[in-house]
């Protein structure tokens, strides 16, 4: 009996892990349409990426993997089903709704529906970032980066990942990737939001719905 609530609690953790994603690649989409910036990690992996000739996507799985290595050394807890979904199907997530917005909706490039697509976006990626990450099923190597760090110092979480995205905008800056002033206010501002929506949003409705549905 116990095992079977067990697997139920993980299959419903991980079906909120693929939402988390799914939101988290449809904000970062939102923010590609609107051309104002990458998020700081990206956009490093595409500078570096570019002076070592690589593609993004073959540099940035290297990096993925050597980050993973390490946190599987230093917070191995923070690997698990969550993390494969996240470096699996966020790309093609974003691809997807990329093709959805230049199909069906395209939009026209102004400073006004930029800036409403960089709020919305950076709203939404941050949302989905804290929603996956509060299913506690792993997360991804960039992500896991910040809360290892906690543990061990006890630092503010906020103040941790704005350093963190900080020095991959220095990164991104250094070897010429496309910062905006999306990779900006990503920088300053993913900490805090994700933050305040594990606290305020994603950790309890997960955890009162996975407690409710394993319990009936």
């Amino acid at each position: 009996m116990k095992e079977n609530r067990t697997m139920k609690e993980i299959i419903l953790r991980s079906m909120y892990a693929l939402i988390g994603v799914a939101i988290l690649a449809f904000g970062a989409a939102t923010l590609r349409v609107g051309q104002v910036g990458l998020d700081p990690y990206t956009a490093a992996n595409i500078g570096i990426g570019a002076v070592l000739g690589l593609s993004l996507g073959v540099y940035q799985l290297i990096v993925n993997i050597i980050i993973l290595g390490l946190v599987f050394i230093f917070g191995r807890k923070y690997i698990g089903i969550g993390t494969v979904i996240n470096m699996v199907l966020t790309g093609f997530f974003i691809d997807f709704y990329t093709w959805i917005y230049t199909t069906f909706f395209p939009i026209k490039i102004t400073l006004l529906s930029q800036g409403l697509l960089l709020v919305f976006g950076v709203v939404i990626f941050t949302f989905g970032a804290s929603f996956y990450m509060s299913a506690k099923l792993g997360n991804a190597p960039y992500d896991a980066i910040a809360p290892i760090i906690v543990d061990r110092t006890k630092a503010q979480y906020r103040i941790v990942r704005v350093i963190q995205d900080i020095f991959f905008v220095i990164l991104a800056f250094i070897f010429g990737g496309p910062v905006g002033i999306g990779t900006v206010i990503n920088a300053f501002f993913t900490g805090p939001l994700i933050d305040f929506w594990n606290k305020k949003v994603s950790e309890p409705i997960i955890e009162k719905s996975v407690k409710e549905k394993v319990n009936n």
